[in-house]
């Protein structure tokens, strides 16, 4: 197992080890796609939706970097098979949706079949390798919702709330990245703190703003 590999998937919200050096979520999830683990693979949906979330993962750029067709396959069942996990979680993310229309007719059948097993709770496999639905199910929970740190409501954007989609009505994907940055109190750099100060602020204090907040619900009760 790559000592790198382990180094950015701590990164990336699944740390196997204790490590905290930034890493370029494209590489990472093609490796691990290449690596054929099916440990390392119990991590595959952790490590997209954290990439995703932090605004890291380009998953064009992630194909390219796998020249064989059977290391693709393997990352487009991964896919298939984290996009599952989401839907039988409960889960609504904005993006899910683009990246199952960018699977091919047979890996949205995979999607549908592997839906199923998660449901009842059975073995399957991911491009031949036999996967447990307990504990692919158990590695989510252990380091995804852990890694949310009580914005569960914001970020795991279960349906019924919506949060995300509202973030996305109001903010640009940067805005909203650093939106969320700054309620994770991670650092930002000088021109996020720049723009941070003069756009983003200036929204949140407007949707703060309990008159406002009145007013529009007046306005969709009319």
């Amino acid at each position: 197992m790559s000592e790198n590999l382990l180094k950015e998937l701590s990164e990336l919200g699944f740390p196997l080890f204790k490590r905290e050096e930034k890493s370029r979520a494209d590489s990472v999830l093609a490796r691990l796609a290449k690596s054929g683990d099916s440990r390392l693979w119990e991590g595959f949906p952790v490590v997209l939706a954290n990439s995703v979330e932090k605004g890291l993962l380009n998953y064009e750029n992630v194909l390219r970097q796998l020249k064989r067709a059977s290391d693709k396959s393997k990352l487009n069942a991964l896919l298939a098979m984290s996009l599952a996990l989401y839907e039988v979680l409960g889960l609504k993310f904005s993006w899910t949706k683009k990246l199952l229309n960018s699977l091919s007719p047979r890996e949205k059948k995979d999607f549908d079949d592997f839906k199923e097993n998660l449901k009842r709770d059975c073995l399957f496999t991911v491009a031949g390798r036999e996967m447990s639905v307990q504990r692919l199910k158990t590695t989510f929970s252990n380091y995804f919702w852990k890694n949310q740190s009580g914005l569960n409501e914001l970020l795991l954007v279960k349906e019924e709330l919506g949060v995300e989609y509202a973030l996305s009505q109001v903010f640009s994907p940067k805005q909203k990245e650093l939106f969320l940055k700054k309620l994770k109190s991670e650092k930002l750099t000088k021109t996020e703190k720049e723009y941070f100060s003069r756009s983003v602020k200036k929204k949140a204090l407007a949707l703060a703003n309990p008159e406002l907040h009145r007013l529009a619900r007046k306005l969709l009760e009319a």
